[in-house]
Order: C-alpha cells, then sequence, then structure tokens
C-alpha cells in the first residue's frame, strides 16, 4: 500500500521534486545498507547499495552538459565519487564511510532545495523529469482590465 501511495505522490510532483525524492531514496538505501552491516545481512547490505548505486548512475545518465555547463560537469564528477565511494563502502562493510556518503548527498539535496525556489532553475532539468506543465507553460490569460478594453466596442 505504500508504494502505490508513493507512486501517485510521484505522478503530481514537478521535476524538482524528482530530484529531491531520488536523492531521498538514495540516502534511505544507505541507511539500509548500514543497519544491514550491522545486522550482518551480507545480501541486505547488496541489495540497498545496489539500490542506491543506480539513483547515482541516474541521476548522473541525465544530466545535460550541453544546458548545465560547468555546473552539470561538476555535479557528473561529484556523483561519480559518490557512487565510487558508496561502493567502496558496500564493498568493505564500512558504515563510517557510508554515512559519509549520504552527508554529502544530504548537503548537495539541500542545494536543489535553495535551487527550487529559482523559477528559472526548471530549465535546466532533463525533460523526463519535468511535468506537463513545465514542458508546457500555460499562455498568459488576459487580465480583466484586457478583456474589457477589447469588449467593448460591441453593445447587444
Amino acid at each position: 500500500m505504500e508504494s502505490s501511495y508513493q507512486q501517485q505522490t510521484l505522478i503530481g510532483a514537478t521535476g524538482m521534486e524528482l530530484i529531491l525524492a531520488l536523492y531521498d531514496g538514495a540516502i534511505r538505501f544507505l541507511y539500509r545498507a548500514i543497519h544491514s552491516i550491522e545486522e550482518n545481512d551480507v545480501s541486505g547490505r547488496r541489495r540497498a547499495a545496489s539500490r542506491a548505486l543506480d539513483i547515482l548512475m541516474y541521476l548522473q545518465a541525465r544530466l545535460r552538459t550541453d544546458v548545465g555547463g560547468t555546473v552539470a560537469q561538476s555535479l557528473s564528477d561529484f556523483y561519480a565519487a559518490m557512487f565510487t565511494l558508496a561502493l567502496e563502502a558496500s564493498h568493505y562493510e564500512s558504515a563510517e564511510q557510508l554515512h559519509e556518503v549520504i552527508a554529502c548527498l544530504r548537503n548537495v539535496r539541500d542545494a536543489w532545495v535553495v535551487v527550487a525556489r529559482d523559477p528559472s532553475a526548471n530549465r535546466v532539468l532533463p525533460r523526463e523529469l519535468r511535468t506537463r506543465e513545465e514542458l508546457f507553460p500555460a499562455p498568459a490569460l488576459p487580465t480583466p482590465a484586457q478583456d474589457t478594453a477589447t469588449a467593448s466596442h460591441w453593445s447587444a
């Protein structure tokens, strides 16, 4: 039931909300990996780490350096570093190193929250992470003053 609710929530999400959800998912899976390390659950650690790594790869693969320029390249380098660090941490069963990855992801996630406040930031989102409204903005509606100016020429 929870996943159905989560799916419905994501359907109406904006592009920025989807990015934040991806970060939240990666962080959640890294916490699961830490818990699995503490419980000596090798397969649970591998599954959780794999899911977090999948999210990092997805985020990196969707970057558009042609639009985002140096910022997108910096994010690409960041995702690659987090991928490597998380993979190594999982391999060596290092909860401490996984906590480092989580701290870094939280910092960048918080930066996305700040970016989300800027309406022009949605232009650099990958097309598949944009909502229909973000892809096709509605035309501006005329103001009431404009409506009366054009309608005043006719009378019944």
